[in-house]
């Protein structure tokens, strides 16, 4: 199968992490997949919601957007339809329950931390890119009031990164543009921590169902994927003190 980019089936698109995006948030990444760009911005809250109260936990959630003109056609912003749509609404708990699993809610006290991922320009992959990305703002958000080096207080357990995968003209394909996304007969997108563990699977049959196997090689596939992530996140945390991390128990 030769793909519309030029890439290998088990290939990622060109990827890049610009960390300390903004300058006001207490962590920024600017993540590029390809033609996808999402910014994401972690925000430190130091309280809980009202229900969390006197627990001696924090939270983490997370907001979505996409501005009008990410995508060919303009679109209305959420807003202006004074509600939030169901894609967004689901977004927002998938980058939110990713967050969520990797972080130790106990270290992190009753604070709580805002993750804002806002499409800045869509190709595909909107989603599993604001995970990466996120992970990268939430981990320098931390460094701002944690000690990196402290095992006993740091809050992540481990590092999460997402990516998709599927079937395009009956070959297993990674990261799918959005030329491969809208013909894909299978479409699965899969979060993992780089523990091995996988935090969020969503996998459709489009056009045509797919057996064991075909899962397998789809989840192999993004497992070499989130591997590229999780060397890409390290790189651009080390210059803030990454490479002395450790991880909460």
């Amino acid at each position: 199968m030769t793909r519309a980019d030029g890439r290998a089936p088990e290939e990622l698109r060109p990827i890049t992490i610009e960390p300390e995006f903004l300058k006001f948030a207490e962590g920024s990444a600017l993540i590029s997949v390809g033609n996808t760009r999402v910014l994401c911005a972690a925000s430190l809250d130091q309280k809980v919601p009202p229900w969390m109260k006197g627990r001696g936990t924090g939270w983490v959630t997370a907001e979505y957007s996409m501005l009008p003109r990410a995508t060919q056609d303009r679109t209305v912003r959420e807003v202006a339809k004074g509600r939030i749509g169901g894609r967004t609404h689901e977004i927002q708990r998938i980058i939110g329950r990713a967050l969520r699993a990797v972080t130790d809610m106990r270290r992190l006290g009753e604070r709580t931390i805002w993750l804002d991922c806002d499409v800045l320009q869509a190709d595909g992959g909107t989603r599993t890119a604001a995970v990466t990305g996120a992970y990268v703002a939430l981990a320098l958000a931390l460094m701002k009031s944690f000690d990196v080096r402290d095992a006993g207080t740091w809050p992540l357990r481990c590092q999460i990164s997402a990516t998709s995968v599927g079937f395009v003209d009956g070959v297993a394909v990674l990261d799918l543009p959005y030329e491969e996304d809208s013909r894909a007969e299978v479409d699965m997108n899969v979060a993992m921590t780089d523990t091995g563990k996988f935090v969020e699977i969503q996998g459709t049959a489009e056009t045509l169902a797919f057996d064991r196997s075909q899962l397998d090689e789809m989840l192999a596939l993004a497992q070499s994927g989130a591997a590229q992530l999780f060397t890409l996140q390290r790189k651009t945390l080390e210059p803030f003190g990454f490479g002395t991390l450790v991880h909460a128990g």
